[in-house]
């Protein structure tokens, strides 16, 4: 009988799925919020502050924008080139 591992290792897969699983309801069930994770800050930023971030934010956002349609524009005018040499 030459098994080997294989049967030693169906048998405790077998034992291993007998075991009692929660259902997802009662986990749903059992969950309670709590107010306890409210984000909160203990500095407040001015409107002016505000202002400022967003605008800074916007700029540094096009930047990378400009940057990533830059390099797929190139990339795609080196895989035309490329394509052209082919035929």
């Amino acid at each position: 009988m030459g098994f080997g591992g294989s049967v030693s290792a169906m048998i405790a897969s077998l034992k291993a799925n007998k075991r009692t699983r929660v259902s997802t309801f009662e986990k749903i069930k059992d969950f309670k919020k709590s107010n306890k994770n409210k984000l909160h800050f203990k500095n407040k930023a001015t409107p002016e502050e505000i202002v400022k971030l967003r605008e800074k934010l916007q700029k540094e956002n096009n930047v990378l924008f400009l940057r990533k349609v830059l390099i797929i524009v190139i990339l795609l005018v080196a895989i035309f080139y490329a394509i052209g040499f082919v035929k």
